[in-house]
């Protein structure tokens, strides 16, 4: 059985569990960080040494970062579902969830900690202005690549869409008098209704 370490409100934590809720793989989820701390003593550190959630562990093997545990559960339990057959479509998966890591996520992580994580009067708001405007400009892309394709890797839902659609998710909760984005709208409102998003996710307090 698949162990999780790491707390439900993490959206690291979030995009393995929706992989797994997608496939309806059994499970333990462990809350570890935040509030429940021990992400920073031992014994949590013998398994990931960077002290950060998720940590993923099966039959002895200890597997950390949130998009390689994503991955491995897609490609060990979901291949041709969550991991693409094709290997383009794979590699455009790939693409996606890399891009969160590199772009999307840095872009909005200055919003999401100055409005959710930060008193209003300690809050920068010059700093949450420029996230907002570079989250905003890593939406039109999103939108724009989104003109031609159902999903992020083709066709059918896979697991590039799930990182990309965790900070799309905070988009929508933190930006206010947003501009219109048709295919994003078209996109996310199909990404709303999968059940395994509302349980792992949408359910999931916004902290």
């Amino acid at each position: 059985m698949l162990k999780i370490w790491g707390r439900a409100t993490s959206a690291n934590v979030q995009k393995v569990m929706w992989g797994i809720g997608e496939l309806g793989l059994p499970y333990e989820r462990i809350d570890v960080g935040g509030p429940f701390g021990k992400n920073n003593e031992m014994p949590y550190l013998g398994l990931n040494p960077n002290g950060v959630v998720p940590t993923l562990e099966e039959d002895g093997f200890i597997l950390w970062e949130s998009n390689s545990c994503l991955r491995y559960v897609a490609s060990k339990f979901g291949p041709g579902r969550l991991e693409p057959s094709d290997l383009r479509d794979r590699a455009s998966a790939h693409r996606w969830m890399d891009w969160q890591l590199t772009t999307a996520g840095p872009a909005i992580f200055g919003m999401f900690w100055g409005l959710i994580r930060t008193p209003p009067e300690k809050r920068d708001q010059a700093a949450i202005d420029k996230s907002r405007a570079q989250t905003i400009a890593c939406m039109t892309i999103l939108d724009s690549y989104l003109a031609d394709t159902a999903f992020l890797a083709g066709d059918d839902f896979s697991m590039g869409d799930i990182p990309v659609a965790i900070i799309t998710y905070r988009y929508y909760r933190l930006v206010e008098n947003r501009p219109q984005m048709d295919n994003l709208e078209r996109w996310y409102r199909a990404i709303e209704k999968r059940p395994a998003f509302q349980e792992h996710v949408a359910a999931i307090p916004f902290v």
